[in-house]
């Protein structure tokens, strides 16, 4: 079975509906379920937001988080000035799942690929969601 990583990345205080719902719009998009997430991660500025806290618990996955100097490292096709202006790394959800992924085997990079590029959602909240899956290397 093919095993996925999940970044996350939201504005502060987004509800637990606007993330799920982008979750699963994000899974929808790579062919996977739920079950196939092997980890979800973010940045740790994020430690403490409840909705990813809920997502990880309700779903069973477990979540790990990556300060922006650790993020600010991976290549990106997405990076983002408004991000990097309020995190300090110009990529969360992208570069949270390639982490997460794990490097490609031999080389020790991190993967190379996303499965679902940034995928960003504005909820019923008025909050955006963003959400990144990458491929789990073996």
């Amino acid at each position: 079975m093919t095993r996925f990583t999940v970044g996350l990345g939201c504005d502060r205080g987004v509800l637990l509906a606007t993330v799920r719902e982008a979750v699963l719009a994000a899974l929808a998009q790579a062919g996977a379920r739920p079950e196939q997430v092997a980890a979800a991660a973010s940045i740790a500025l994020k430690r403490d937001e409840a909705a990813f806290l809920a997502l990880a618990e309700e779903l069973q996955w477990p979540l790990s988080f990556y300060e922006a100097r650790e993020l600010a490292q991976v290549e990106v096709p997405n990076p983002s000035e408004t991000v990097r202006r309020y995190t300090g790394t110009p990529s969360v959800s992208e570069a949270a799942a390639l982490l997460a992924a794990g490097p490609v085997e031999g080389t020790g990079a991190p993967m190379s690929a996303l499965v679902v590029e940034k995928l960003k959602l504005r909820g019923v909240d008025g909050k955006h969601a963003t959400v990144s899956i990458a491929r789990k290397s073996s």
